[in-house]
């Protein structure tokens, strides 16, 4: 009985996978766990173990080919029944053939991981929604191991990749860090033909712009059709570097566009006094730094008051599936993370059970996990409701896009010292204080404007009284 390779569920928002490179090849034998295939999704690049041990009878899946969770990618024969007829089939490989179909001894067994709960996805697959562009594979000689876009950013710049320094797992070489050699090249006054800027670099860009552009036109139609505006195709001119999106990128484009096509944003803003706040986390960050190992910041308070209003308005903590909203048990707040490959939304599982200490911890736990690219799609996935806090370079507020299928996110904005009037002993005076703009992104579909208020400004106030219990 042969052992099915199938794409595996890595997450419940995750409903396809990129084969990047094949570790194995027809013929090889493997063990159990053995990473075969390197794929990548929206959400990260993994390996997948094989599910059994055996030898390698058929790889079904082609590198750079787009597949959906449970589709087949390769056969294993299982160890034991490699061994006997392993000499019988290549003297008579043909022969037995029209004898399998009428014996049909026993059905083949399918190895899937366990599927997890998947909320419907809309408006097309990205297969049809999404342009791609076929790459090379890497040298046979170079044992490291390169994602297509990092091949094609190669090719179209005339890179050698094995000049290359990789920060990823095992060596391996990010889109990142194909641009930061580039830079250095252009700071070390490269030759021509290495320099990002050069003529015979932009000429090649243009020349393989068919690819690109070509796609760009092949999704207007629809649209064209209903009379629609079609923004102009910006042709690049010597000079320009042309850098086509990563596949997490046009997904992720994809998922924004959806949400802002199909949920009314609705955004609305809460000034607060985090003075005391502010003077909870000084009077506490020393002894919290000695007992945890690793800073209070201001992002676990709010994620604590986040959590805390939730549970006070749990119509907040939705899901929309349909004409319908799940109402969620469990409070899974996703914060987002900056990373060096963009930006990533882990999710504190089970938040509404957790103390701010406990909050805190989850929150560094994860922060390491990306840092030490040790994240997994099941990190990423379940989230319910999302904090997002930008930084403090100059943000006042904005309002960020609902990540689809929740209702609201929350944005964190700068915090500043400034001016503000408040009452003292029955008289206006202004004072100096600890302030920050809080934005509320909702789904008008589902929260009305009553309810959103009234969460944030729940949330707002915890903040402002540093109501924390550790």
């Amino acid at each position: 009985m042969s052992i099915d390779v199938t794409m595996p569920q890595m997450g419940e928002s995750v409903v396809e996978g990129t084969i990047l490179k094949w570790l194995i090849k027809e013929g090889d034998v493997v063990t159990e766990d053995q990473p075969l295939v390197e794929i990548s999704t929206d959400k990260v690049d993994t390996e997948i173990p094989s599910p059994g041990a055996g030898r390698i009878a058929k790889i079904v899946a082609r590198e750079g080919e787009t597949l959906p969770v449970g589709a087949k990618l390769a056969e294993i024969e299982p160890a034991g029944a490699a061994k006997a007829p392993a000499a019988p089939m290549r003297a008579e490989a043909p022969a037995p053939k029209p004898a399998e179909p009428g014996a049909q001894p026993k059905p083949p067994l399918s190895v899937v991981p366990k599927p997890q709960p998947q909320p419907a996805r809309a408006a097309g697959a990205v297969e049809e929604s999404v342009p791609r562009v076929q790459v090379s594979a890497a040298p046979a000689s170079d044992h490291r191991r390169y994602s297509p876009v990092v091949l094609k950013i190669a090719a179209e710049q005339n890179i050698d990749l094995a000049r290359v320094p990789g920060t990823g797992i095992g060596g391996r070489v990010s889109k990142r860090d194909v641009e930061k050699y580039m830079a250095n090249l252009r700071k070390d006054g490269a030759p021509a033909e290495h320099a990002v800027s050069s003529a015979g670099a932009a000429q090649a860009a243009v020349a393989q712009r068919p690819a690109v552009a070509a796609a760009q036109p092949a999704s207007r139609p629809a649209a064209a059709a209903a009379g629609a505006y079609n923004p102009p195709i910006y042709q690049p001119h010597e000079g320009d570097v042309i850098e086509p999106f990563t596949r997490r990128r046009k997904l992720i484009a994809e998922h924004m566009v959806y949400s802002k096509t199909h949920s009314p944003h609705v955004g609305t803003v809460a000034e607060v006094d985090l003075t005391r706040a502010t003077r909870f986390r000084a009077e506490h960050k020393d002894d919290f730094q000695r007992r945890e190992g690793f800073a209070l910041t201001m992002l676990p308070l709010a994620a604590y008051a986040t959590v805390r209003a939730l549970k006070e308005f749990p119509r907040m903590n939705v899901s929309v599936a349909g004409d319908s909203v799940i109402l969620r048990k469990q409070i899974n707040l996703g914060i987002a993370m900056d990373t060096d490959e963009g930006l990533l939304v882990p999710v504190i599982k089970a938040a509404e059970g957790m103390s701010l200490t406990g909050i805190a911890r989850e929150m560094e736990n994860l922060r390491r996990k990306i840092a030490e690219k040790k994240i997994t799609a099941d990190d990423l996935a379940g989230g319910s409701f999302t904090l997002s806090n930008p930084g403090r370079e100059g943000n006042l507020y904005g309002f960020a896009i609902i990540n689809q299928p929740q209702v609201g996110i929350l944005r964190m904005g700068e915090v500043k010292k400034r001016p503000v009037v408040i009452e003292v002993d029955g008289a206006d005076a202004i004072v100096i204080r600890t302030m920050m703009y809080l934005a509320l992104s909702y789904d008008h579909r589902v929260v009305d404007g009553v309810l959103g208020n009234r969460f944030l400004y729940r949330t707002a106030k915890i903040l402002e009284e540093a109501d924390f219990e550790f």
